[in-house]
């Protein structure tokens, strides 16, 4: 019997998607600890949450979900971000203390990414989700913890050890992945290092949450851009 299901394509279906509702569920579980554990620290919350929603993409790759199914699952997404902002139903993955669109954009440049790159060349959008995720997220966390040495960009107040985070984290994510897709080689070095510069720079300008749409579209295109040129 469970030979049956498994060559049955609604199983084929069901199963990937089952176990990525299962890891956001994991996930959701996992924040509404923590901002129970950690009351007075909801950055660190929604930057775990921020981080961990990214990693959905290797999921979705590993599993070769459609493109449909993703950009759907974005559409969704946002149109949560929506009404929780004017319904608190995300409590501790919204409430950051300051006025952001960044779960909404978030959520759109996944959809973009997706419909642009993810039926031919998928690592294209895992780069631009993957380093919005990581880069980002860690910027907060080590920016917030150690950022002793700060500069201003208009009203935005960044840290020097948040963007060196931020650098890092970026050229880890698009060199694995391009390491895993193209091989090694100084190219991939020198793309992985401007794609990580650029996505660096875009992060600091983070207005009501808007690099959540410039870093991963930028950063995904850019990288695309790098390739072709090879």
């Amino acid at each position: 019997m469970l030979l049956l299901l498994g060559d049955h394509p609604i199983f084929n279906f069901a199963y990937p998607l089952g176990a990525v509702f299962v890891y956001l569920g994991i996930l959701v579980a996992i924040a509404d600890f923590l901002s129970r554990l950690l009351p007075n620290d909801p950055e660190l919350t929604r930057k775990v949450v921020h981080i961990g929603s990214g990693n959905v993409i290797l999921l979705a790759w590993w599993f070769n979900i459609s493109t449909q199914v993703i950009v759907s699952a974005a559409i969704i997404a946002a149109a949560i971000a929506i009404v929780s902002y004017i319904i608190p139903i995300l409590p501790s993955i919204e409430s950051v203390g300051r006025k952001s669109f960044g779960t909404l954009f978030y959520a759109i440049s996944m959809a973009v990414l997706t419909a642009c790159f993810w039926q031919d060349t998928p690592q294209y959008a895992a780069i631009g989700i993957l380093i919005m995720a990581w880069g980002d997220g860690m910027a907060a966390i080590i920016g917030q913890r150690f950022g002793k040495h700060l500069y201003q960009i208009g009203t935005i107040s960044k840290s020097w050890e948040g963007s060196l985070a931020m650098m890092g984290a970026s050229f880890i994510v698009t060199e694995l992945i391009l390491l895993f897709v193209e091989g090694l080689s100084w190219q991939i070095l020198l793309i992985s290092s401007i794609v990580a510069v650029i996505a660096t720079i875009l992060e600091g300008f983070s207005q009501l949450g808007i690099d959540n749409l410039t870093v991963p579209l930028c950063s995904g295109i850019i990288c695309f851009f790098c390739i072709q040129a090879l």
